[in-house]
């Protein structure tokens, strides 16, 4: 090639290399935003800060998300979270309205309408944003940050709304009425057993939220908004309030006193009571002598066994069988020319174990067993109970048992399920859940004999009319039996009383009370004007 040629190249290549450089210039800063000398700096002016906010909102609200995020600085993160709103948040409706600006920034208020689940909620609250200029683009545009959608939104955080926890399982009466532990302390420990035998059989409605939480799902933050409370799931009981009300007030008159009621028609237990508080319920799970109102299982042996009421018994002040222990009477008290029907009215120990040879030694126990459902451990009331004891005792130990001292043991549930068997004629046992809820293999016990049943009624009225519970004002027709039962290491006897009138039947124990009818007597008359 001639010199001149090689010139004229040179000029023509070099030319085409300044042209590419200047056009990969131009093309990065297109691509960039721009950057050059024409680019617009400074802070944006006011009219700039409105104009934004206005389009930004505007898409926001419409559920453009990808156009608001395009007035963002950071489009990339700023759309899944706007589009998240819509569809993690649930939200339905969104008004935006935005106040006045301070400088670049500009406060917002926000009315959603969240709809979750079959329901819906007005959520309001407000934020702000702050309107910057583009860095490569010089326009104004939203200084992206997770709070512009809530202001305690953050970057390892999100919007979300869904089902929260299905409130506790609530316990009801036979009524329907909620029995909580702060208006029926007494109920504390049923309450909770309930719970933790049945809630994982019953469903509540969940409640719905909108919450902030980890976006790795590690867990809530917080609570924003309850969109429905949900429903707890409602557990039946045979409980009931009026009658629980009376027998929370009543053991409040008498330290550590205990009383059950009882349906004596269904079985159905109507309210269960302590004064003392704690995890022990000691109405339904104690297990103590119960004196003298064990005589009328005593006393259906007897019966049953051709010993009638007009039979005469005599109530010396003292009695030892066969040499072997001295049994007295309370106060040391007698009665001359006595029948069965009147030491049983006067509770008198020692014409009781003066019989004892009418009984053989398993007597009391398949007594107990056959007629009164007792001393099985097999009832299924829905929660943990004690269902009494009676051993099988020879001499001075089943002369003990006779009178309800010894090994014998029982409770206000099971002495209250003695009288509603005498009032019925028969045993029905104590639930605290209605027979058809759950399943359960409900104890059962041979019906009462008729003559047997009416002679203790006979027996436990004239109790109430005439004997040691005369006085206390149970009404006509009503049963009862007084009992003190002897506790080693304690100076007066624990006080124990049951009775039935119509179709209730109630029993207490007020330990180191004294005399039956002296603390729980009152105790129980009170329940029975209740129900």
């Amino acid at each position: 090639m001639r010199t001149g040629a090689k010139a004229v190249l040179c000029l023509v290549l070099a030319g085409m290399a300044a042209l590419a450089v200047f056009g990969v210039t131009n093309i990065y800063q297109a691509v960039a935003g721009g950057g050059g000398d024409d680019v617009e700096k400074g802070p944006p002016s006011a009219a700039e800060v409105r104009t934004t906010a206005r389009d930004f909102l505007a898409a926001w609200a419409d559920r453009r998300p990808a156009d608001a995020a395009r007035l963002t600085d950071f489009a990339a993160e700023a759309q899944p979270v706007l589009g998240a709103y819509f569809t993690d948040a649930k939200v339905r409706k969104l008004t935006l309205e935005p106040g006045a600006a301070r400088g670049a920034t500009v406060p917002f208020s926000v009315t959603a309408r969240v709809v979750a689940g079959g329901h819906a909620k007005t959520w309001t609250y407000d934020s702000k944003l702050t309107v910057v200029r583009g860095r490569t683009t010089g326009k104004p545009l939203v200084d992206w940050e997770p709070s512009v959608v809530h202001p305690e939104l953050a970057d390892n955080l999100r919007l979300v709304t869904r089902e929260g926890e299905t409130p506790q399982v609530v316990a009801v009466d036979a009524d329907g009425r909620v029995l909580s532990e702060e208006k029926y302390p007494s109920l504390r420990p049923v309450l909770a057993q309930l719970r933790e035998r049945y809630a994982g059989k019953l469903r509540g409605e969940p409640g719905i939220e909108v919450l902030i939480e980890q976006t790795d799902g590690s867990g809530s933050v917080r609570s924003l908004l309850g969109v429905s409370k949900g429903r707890p799931a409602k557990l039946p009981t045979t409980l009931e309030a009026g009658v629980q009300r009376a027998a929370e007030k009543a053991v409040r008159e008498h330290r550590r006193s205990s009383v059950v009621a009882v349906r004596p028609s269904t079985g159905e237990i109507l309210a269960t009571a302590n004064e003392a508080g704690g995890d022990f319920d000691n109405a339904l799970q104690g297990a103590t002598a119960p004196g003298s109102t064990f005589k009328i299982i005593t006393a259906a042996a007897l019966l049953a066994g051709g010993v009638e009421p007009e039979t005469p018994v005599s109530c010396p002040r003292t009695y030892a069988h066969d040499q072997g222990m001295t049994f007295h009477n309370v106060e040391g008290g007698e009665i001359e020319d006595a029948t069965f029907a009147q030491d049983f009215a006067q509770s008198c120990n020692t014409a009781f174990v003066s019989l004892g040879d009418e009984l053989a030694d398993d007597e009391l126990a398949v007594t107990a067993r056959r007629w009164f459902g007792l001393g099985k451990d097999d009832w299924q009331t829905g929660v943990a109970t004690f269902d009494g004891a009676v051993p099988v005792g020879e001499g001075d130990e089943k002369s003990a048992a006779i009178i309800g001292q010894g090994r014998v043991q029982m409770n206000p549930l099971t002495m209250a399920s003695v009288a509603a068997t005498v009032a019925s004629g028969g045993f029905r046992q104590p639930v605290l859940l209605p027979r058809s809820f759950g399943d359960r293999d409900i104890a059962t016990a041979e019906p009462l004999p008729a003559p047997v049943a009416a002679d203790l009624r006979q027996m436990m009225e004239l109790t109430a009319t005439d004997g040691t519970a005369a006085g206390l004002g149970l009404g006509a027709g009503a049963g009862a039996k007084t009992g003190s039962a002897e506790v080693d290491g304690q100076e007066r006897p624990d006080s124990w009383f049951t009775a039935y009138r119509g179709d209730l039947a109630v029993a207490a124990v007020v330990p180191e009370g004294g005399h039956g009818s002296e603390a729980a007597g009152p105790l129980v008359a009170a329940v029975l004007a209740a129900g």
